[in-house]
């Protein structure tokens, strides 16, 4: 039985050996929050951005002079969700530092007072917070933000998706989370995200709190040789061998998208035992292998859209790309009903998140669901 590590890593920690460059992207990341800068991160969903961050935090410059903190907002929904999220990263993060420095963080969140509980053996009080207890949440988001100006170390806060809290219900939410960050001195942030439009309306906009608060910093794939040494070294420093030409195929075939590239050779390098050559072959059977079993995810997915909704997915997945999807050719082309119930199709996908929108054209958001559909429902 092998026991040894996947160098392909799709979830989790990535150890430094396994980090496929970004080195200009870590240095400028770097060395912008070390002058004081908060930073907008782009990219598509999937890209790396989650990796980048995390990569940027274990190094020294990072790790030996700032309290590093992350969260992840994408299926949050509203500003106390939020504010628990933020406040179970700050806990977590305290924690290790001792019980007196735990202690100290749920004493400043007297908004909280008598919420905690505590651990049966050590006596150490836990975050055993539920949303309906953070009733006044700007309070209690003041409170931690308190808590880190008074750290012993400057700090920096990354947050993911950051352009959900555009979607919250709360009126004005940009400018309490804007007021909150500016009385700061002692914390920096990161706010990452995947929906590029958005973002820059957040912070390029100027009728909006966040405008000009942060620096850009957009994820693009990995150059395509870079990624193809990167694939080849990993295979061979683990006694097996791969082509140049079988790796260029996997990122062609994605057009170099972190994470599909990713998890492809993941399952390709678990399907290849040591001293074989991983083929081309071997490759599309990983690769089947995981569009398998994401099969049942993928048809729930299709059962919560309408028939047109349905057709218009089809007839985005089979283009890669699709343009001028509301035009007479594309609607006659994949037999699709007409102008208007394409607009009225297209804009449920894109609330869904099925698909996404980039320089007018339209693709699925998740790769291998539109390779599933290609193979499955369209074959």
């Amino acid at each position: 039985m092998r026991n040894e590590e996947n160098p392909f890593v799709v979830t989790g920690h990535i150890k430094p050996e396994y980090f496929c460059d970004r080195k200009d992207e870590s240095e400028r990341l770097i060395k912008l929050l070390s002058n004081g800068n908060n930073v907008v991160l782009k990219s598509d969903r999937r890209m790396g951005k989650t990796g980048l961050i995390q990569y940027c935090f274990d190094k020294p410059a990072i790790s030996e002079k700032y309290y590093t903190f992350f969260i992840d907002i994408l299926h949050t929904t509203c500003l106390p969700e939020l504010v628990h999220e933020l406040g179970r990263a700050v806990y977590e993060q305290t924690m290790p530092r001792g019980k007196k420095v735990t202690q100290r963080f749920l004493k400043a969140l007297r908004s909280l007072n008598g919420k905690f509980g505590f651990d049966a053996v050590t006596g150490t009080p836990t975050f055993s917070v539920g949303l309906g207890d953070i009733e006044q949440p700007e309070y209690t988001l003041e409170e931690i933000f308190g808590y880190l100006q008074q750290a012993d170390r400057p700090c920096i806060v990354a947050i993911d998706e950051f352009q959900q809290v555009g979607k919250y219900p709360e009126k004005n939410i940009e400018a309490l989370l804007r007021g909150q960050i500016q009385k700061i001195g002692n914390c920096h942030f990161i706010f990452a995200g995947s929906e590029k439009h958005m973002l820059g309306l957040m912070f390029d906009n100027r009728s909006r709190p966040f405008y000009k608060s942060a620096d850009n910093m957009t994820l693009e794939a990995i150059p395509r040789d870079i990624y193809i040494e990167f694939i080849c070294q990993q295979f061979s420093e683990k006694g097996r061998q791969i082509q140049p030409e079988v790796a260029g195929t996997v990122y062609d075939m994605f057009e170099g998208h972190t994470y599909y590239v990713q998890k492809t050779m993941n399952e390709a390098f678990s399907n290849t035992e040591l001293g074989e050559e991983c083929t081309l072959d071997m490759v599309m059977h990983s690769l089947q292998d995981v569009l398998d079993g994401n099969g049942s995810l993928y048809k729930e997915h299709l059962s919560k859209i309408t028939l047109r909704q349905k057709t218009l997915l089809y007839a985005i997945a089979a283009e890669g790309w699709a343009s001028q999807i509301t035009s007479a050719a594309f609607i006659k082309q994949h037999n699709l009903s007409s102008a208007s119930s394409v607009q009225a199709a297209s804009k449920k996908l894109l609330e869904e998140e099925l698909v996404v929108e980039e320089s007018k054209r339209y693709r699925l958001s998740d790769r291998f669901f539109a390779m599933w559909i290609k193979r499955t429902m369209l074959a």
